[in-house]
């Protein structure tokens, strides 16, 4: 069996951009629900058996509480924050595992769900199903793969090092020096994508990295200004390191067995009902 891990964050905001708005007979705005169910029947009624999907029920998360510049839900389309609850309810319903997020981020749920069923024998492929680079630290060699549904894009470990320069092991490390400005925080001054591919190529880790920049022997711009910034603001990365990894220890499921789709529940089709009666409202 292979199992399809969905950002269910990642794709509400993604119909909603790519949809057109709609509204049901109670006034809500459930466009991008829509948009989401289809894509996902669509991949349910051809080959996917096993299926999980996260979402962040609540934008924060106990990141906020570590760097005041996390991202927040300021500034997101109320009309699409009031659909995260309605497409949880219509999972549910459709009989998908679905995990609303609150302490924890809908990646964290991607990254720990990966973790535990990669660990099930029975597994043979775990498709984590989103374009975040901070979850290429999931990918584990040909088991343990990211899949961007948009793009059509399949991701293996040997994917990870093509794109990044590191290991999916290093990911955590490479953001914490090039920072990522879509979760608010900004990485060091001066470490850029090639230099932080380089170096951490080599050393693989934030502690691993020598002081001293005359020892690095590796291609990077400047390296005494990247080793005096590393020296200067360590605990900066050691945070935003922190920021970045995602936490695999969620308890969400206590078998990959339930997360076998089995058809939606009687609820679904008077639910799907008040949705397809939604009027298109093209601009």
């Amino acid at each position: 069996m292979d199992v399809y891990l969905i950002d269910g964050t990642y794709e509400l905001f993604r119909h909603f951009y790519a949809v057109p708005p709609a509204r049901d007979r109670d006034g809500r705005e459930v466009g991008a629900v829509r948009g989401v169910l289809r894509s996902l029947l669509g991949m349910m009624t051809v080959n996917t058996t096993h299926i999980g999907v996260a979402t962040d029920h609540v934008i924060e998360s106990f990141r906020n509480q570590l760097w005041p510049g996390y991202k927040t839900g300021d500034g997101i389309d109320p009309a699409l924050l009031s659909q995260f609850s309605l497409l949880e309810d219509m999972l549910s319903a459709l009989g998908v595992a679905v995990w609303p997020m609150i302490e924890f981020e809908a990646d964290d749920a991607l990254a720990a769900a990966a973790a535990k069923a990669a660990a099930d024998p029975r597994v043979g492929t775990v498709f984590v199903c989103t374009p975040d680079k901070d979850l290429a630290q999931s990918v584990r060699g040909t088991r343990v793969v990211q899949m961007d549904r948009r793009a059509r894009t399949i991701r293996d470990e040997a994917g990870v090092v093509a794109k990044f320069g590191v290991p999916p092991e290093s990911i955590p490390d490479y953001l914490a020096l090039v920072g990522d400005s879509s979760d608010g925080y900004p990485g060091l001054a001066g470490w850029g994508t090639k230099s932080a591919g380089a170096v951490l190529a080599k050393y693989g880790h934030l502690e691993s990295i020598p002081t001293d920049w005359k020892s690095w022997g590796v291609n990077a711009s400047k390296p005494a200004a990247l080793a005096a910034t590393l020296t200067r603001d360590r605990d900066l990365a050691l945070l935003f390191r922190d920021l970045a990894t995602l936490r695999t220890d969620i308890p969400l499921f206590d078998d990959v067995d339930e997360l076998r789709w089995k058809g939606p529940t009687p609820t679904f089709q008077v639910m799907a009902k008040q949705l397809d009666a939604a009027v298109e409202e093209r601009t």
